[in-house]
């Protein structure tokens, strides 16, 4: 469904596309770089990044984490037993709800999170500078006659 203001989208609007990818493919390529170099993957790194920054306490569920990730809960289980099994989370029943397993962040493991998150701040930096949000009217969909 259009509206009456749509337009085609213009060759600025693919030009600030294109150069919104390269410039979030760059960061996250000079990310997936610095997590390498200390060991883990990136969805590892992600992991902890969400337990570490999950709003309100210092833990996550699983059902949590896979939703911040956009995985499935199950393939999210089996990510979080490869930190666990690495030293990087624990996990604990929940005081609350006995279905419910809250992940935490082993020393080890918050010490990673911090480190990599600091030497990400240069190359967020970076990024933030250079990253501008295409603003695009919606296009006009293409008639089914065409």
């Amino acid at each position: 469904m259009s509206s009456p203001a749509s337009r085609p989208l213009s060759k600025q609007d693919f030009e600030s596309l294109s150069d919104f990818r390269y410039h979030l493919r760059r960061f996250l390529r000079a990310s997936e770089d610095l997590i390498h170099a200390k060991g883990i993957t990136p969805l590892q790194y992600q992991l902890l990044l969400h337990v570490k920054g999950y709003a309100g306490r210092e833990w996550a569920t699983v059902g949590e984490l896979a939703e911040r990730l956009q995985a499935s809960p199950h393939g999210t289980a089996a990510l979080v037993t490869r930190c666990e099994e690495a030293g990087l989370v624990e996990r604990h029943p929940s005081d609350t709800d006995a279905r419910q397993v809250e992940v935490h962040l082993s020393k080890k493991g918050d010490r990673l999170v911090a480190l990599l998150a600091a030497l990400h701040q240069s190359e967020l930096s970076a990024f933030s500078r250079a990253f501008k949000i295409p603003h695009l009217e919606q296009p006009v969909e293409p008639s089914a006659g065409q």
